[in-house]
């Protein structure tokens, strides 16, 4: 008599402890997933705040694995201190490796939705978090810069790209970034298709699209996001960024820019933009001077934001600071980081001197005491202000208080 051989017990994990690396890992963990036929949901915690905290953890531990519904498994969690929304997405991404639990998620309880974000918004900085590191996210507001990028392109190993969505999810539901517009970097597409359906519905501003090369690109994610957002029933409007990242991209700039209503700023990449080239990327960036003019003047004509790609050199302030001024004299409104040491010299870069202010003020109060008594020229002194002059005033103006150089004007103080 031969008997059917016992199927091994399926096993999967996701996360990081400190026994995964060497310099440890904090805020994330580890957790491996044992599904089995019977028996319940065992739990073995390994914790240094196991004594305050280890009852709590269970009981989430318990609960995601019955809201996705697993109910015998053995589950062992080393932790390193994983906020509840670390925790959450650690044990739905063991149990989808499982292929367990696709039609189901275990989501945290969701912080206020913050305020929509408009299309025109100040984006001086854009501060890069990679996707698959939780100890970066809680603290970035503290850094005040514009907007946040939750990324899950580059930053994220490809066997991390499933664990990573999930997440940048949780962490979109639970964590509060302040006044940071909220941005998520999709992967390439096709793959950032599939990041959509998890990010669209937590209150997310704005979608950056790697390596852009044609409007069909931007027009493919605008549709699959309105799907989403229709069938959500979502009202929060979702703007896009596409980034150029190729000698192509660049030559369809324009079509890119004006390729759907939702498309806000356009960005370039330089690491990828020079390498399609097959030139060196320096410092002074005379090998991309005629891409970042070309994306700007495509941007200005389209009605859009121009962008500028990040400085690599985290350690160089002053090459940052000439940069950043040399990118504001271009047409550029900001630029991307990765250090959070790089925010206030990138906001310093791109804000107007004290002198321009003065000076577009002085135009301004011309303008419209000219405006007032009816005249159709204005002058400042001996001089006469041609239109272009006083646009070019007015929208410093703007600007500076958007930056908080100068105080609201008096209808927005009201």
């Amino acid at each position: 008599m031969t008997t059917n051989p016992i199927a091994p017990p399926l096993i999967t994990d996701a996360g990081r402890s400190g026994r995964d690396n060497d310099k440890g890992v904090r805020s994330d963990l580890r957790v491996q997933l044992e599904i089995r036929s019977s028996g319940g949901i065992q739990i073995d915690l390994r914790s240094r705040v196991a004594c305050s905290y280890g009852d709590s953890i269970r009981r989430q531990a318990q609960d995601v694995l019955e809201q996705l519904g697993i109910l015998h498994a053995g589950l062992l969690i080393a932790d390193e201190g994983a906020l509840p929304y670390v925790i959450s997405a650690r044990i739905e991404t063991a149990v989808r490796r499982a292929g367990l639990g696709q039609s189901r998620r275990a989501l945290p309880p969701a912080i206020a939705a913050p305020a929509p974000s408009a299309r025109d918004r100040l984006r001086r900085s854009r501060l890069y978090l990679p996707g698959s590191e939780p100890r970066y996210y809680v603290n970035a507001a503290l850094h005040a810069p514009d907007a946040i990028i939750l990324d899950l392109e580059d930053s994220v190993h490809h066997a991390e790209k499933d664990a990573a969505r999930i997440l940048v999810r949780n962490a979109l539901r639970a964590v509060d970034f302040g006044g940071c517009e909220r941005m998520v970097r999709i992967n390439q597409l096709p793959l950032g298709l599939e990041d959509l359906a998890e990010v669209i519905p937590e209150n997310l501003d704005l979608v950056l699209i790697p390596k852009v090369e044609n409007a069909e690109q931007v027009r493919e994610v605008a549709a699959r996001i309105d799907d989403i957002r229709s069938w959500r029933r979502l009202v929060r409007p979702v703007w896009l960024m596409p980034i150029l990242e190729s000698a192509s991209g660049i030559e369809n700039a324009f079509d890119i820019a004006r390729s759907h209503p939702t498309v806000a700023a356009l960005t370039i990449g330089l690491e990828d933009y020079t390498a399609d080239l097959g030139v060196v990327k320096t410092s002074e960036g005379f090998e991309s001077s005629y891409a970042r003019a070309r994306l700007v003047n495509a941007a200005k004509a389209a009605g859009v934001q121009a962008i500028d790609s990040v400085f690599s050199d985290v350690a160089d302030m002053d090459g940052l600071r000439r940069w950043g001024e040399r990118s504001r004299a271009l047409g550029f409104e900001g630029m991307g980081c990765i250090h959070p040491l790089q925010i206030p010299v990138i906001h310093q870069a791109f804000a107007p001197s004290p002198a321009e202010i003065d000076k577009a003020l002085r135009i301004v109060a011309a303008f419209e005491e000219a405006q007032s008594k009816g005249l159709a020229v204005v002058s400042l002194g001996s001089r006469m202000i041609d239109p272009p002059v006083v646009q070019r005033a007015l929208k410093l103006v703007s600007r500076a208080r958007q930056m908080g150089l100068l105080p609201p004007a008096p209808a927005e103080a009201r």
